[in-house]
């Protein structure tokens, strides 16, 4: 019995020193465990320390390519607002030559008109100079004619007269003046002029001027029939006056001015129409661009602003539709649960929510490389900094965001923040973390 009590004390004792060794060895592998933990958890912070550091030298590297490209950027928009203003100016310069040469254009039709009044006065004065050359050179042919046939009668009387009187046609004729001059014979120059005139000399006395004998040498009725018809044309020529004999030169020079003048009318003309068109064609093109923009962006307001709000409409609405490059702009929104109204009668956070989309919709239509947002977030509550977040979310593949801001829910989506913080009183230290 002492034996086998002292075997059951020996079992006891080696089943407690089994579960002792149980235990330290259960204690051993927690050990072994925890050894292990610990030496991962090293290894997990030297990889955590040497990503650290080649996120600092990452953030460096983009930092300095971030300065670089801001540098670029302020360069790039330095050019751009001078070529803006250059190209104010030149618009400026090309409204001005346009006036001027509108009124040049203005000023030669004046002129153009002045000379073609002249040059209508000239033809005229031309024409009847032509006419009066025509009549003249009709009467002197007819004179000659007259004088060939006088000559071949005179011939034919110089023959008459010596066989019907034996005398010659100057001895026949003084006769004959001598028969006039007393009256015997009657002034026959009216069948000889043919013209006119000769009722007005057949109605002056036959017996000669009343002035004396000095004038009868001048008078028709006292001369030759020839010699009366040379004075009768000579009277006519002396009435038609002094005839322009430049009249022709001038008229050609008036018509090369005329020609130089419509050409140059011609010329400004053509200038006027191709700038006109020119004009056309850019407001064409303007409002062809500004109708799709505008229908682009009001189709992206409306999804935008159902987005932020969690429904209800938005939509922009020209003034003036006639006129789109003249024409104001309108923004009308319906939040959930409200009539259709101006967005002038929203409350503050829905006039920041309605701005937001508006912002997010011209976004979507022309992304841009980067955006500065400060304290946008600041008028929202937490529902609608949620959707927020979301709108955010969906445009950060093509804009890089930058916010200012104090909400957690708005920190949560960035890969990189920025803080200030003071952990001693007056000592401030700027703070920046980098997610993975």
């Amino acid at each position: 019995q002492a034996a086998e009590q002292r075997c059951a004390d020996a079992q006891q004792r080696l089943a407690a020193a089994r579960t002792a060794l149980q235990a330290l060895s259960a204690q051993a592998g927690a050990a072994r465990v925890a050894h292990a933990e610990l030496a991962e958890r090293a290894a997990g912070l030297e990889t955590a320390v040497r990503g650290s550091e080649a996120a600092a030298a990452e953030l460096d590297r983009r930092a300095q390519a971030c300065a670089a490209g801001r540098q670029q950027a302020l360069d790039r928009c330095t050019a751009l607002q001078a070529s803006i203003a250059d190209a104010g100016t030149r618009v400026d310069e090309e409204v001005r030559q346009l006036d001027a040469r509108r009124s040049e254009v203005r000023e030669l039709d004046d002129r153009a008109a002045g000379l073609r009044a002249g040059m209508a006065e000239q033809a005229q004065q031309v024409q009847a100079a032509r006419q009066a050359l025509e009549a003249c050179r009709g009467e002197r042919s007819g004179l000659e004619v007259d004088r060939a046939r006088a000559e071949a009668e005179r011939g034919q009387l110089e023959e008459s007269c010596r066989e019907a009187f034996q005398a010659g046609l100057d001895q026949v004729c003084a006769e004959v003046a001598q028969l006039e001059s007393d009256g015997v014979i009657a002034d026959d120059a009216r069948r000889l002029a043919a013209d006119d005139d000769a009722p007005e000399q057949s109605a002056q006395p036959a017996s000669g001027p009343a002035d004396g004998g000095a004038a009868a040498a001048d008078d028709p009725s006292q001369r030759p029939p020839a010699a009366a018809i040379v004075a009768r044309l000579r009277t006519r020529i002396e009435r038609l006056g002094a005839v322009n004999m430049m009249a022709v030169e001038q008229f050609d020079e008036l018509e090369q001015r005329h020609e130089f003048l419509t050409g140059q009318r011609a010329d400004l003309l053509e200038s006027i129409q191709s700038t006109g068109e020119a004009i056309e064609r850019i407001n064409a093109t303007t409002r062809e661009r500004f109708r799709q923009a505008f229908d682009a962006v009001n189709e992206n307001l409306q999804q935008t602003f159902s987005t932020l709000f969690g429904g209800g409409s938005a939509r922009l609405v020209l003034l003036d539709e006639a006129d789109l490059l003249e024409s104001g702009i309108d923004i009308v929104a319906q939040p959930p649960g409200k009539r259709l109204q101006s967005v002038q009668l929203l409350s503050g956070g829905e006039k920041a929510l309605a701005a937001m989309a508006l912002m997010f919709a011209i976004f979507k239509y022309r992304p841009s490389p980067f955006c500065l947002l400060d304290e946008i977030d600041a008028p929202l509550d937490d529902a609608n900094i949620g959707r927020f977040v979301e709108v955010l979310r969906g445009m950060q593949d093509e804009t890089q965001f930058v916010l200012v801001t104090h909400n957690r829910k708005t920190m949560e989506i960035a890969d990189r923040l920025y803080g200030v913080t003071m952990e001693e009183p007056g000592v401030s230290k700027l703070v920046s973390v980098w997610f993975n």
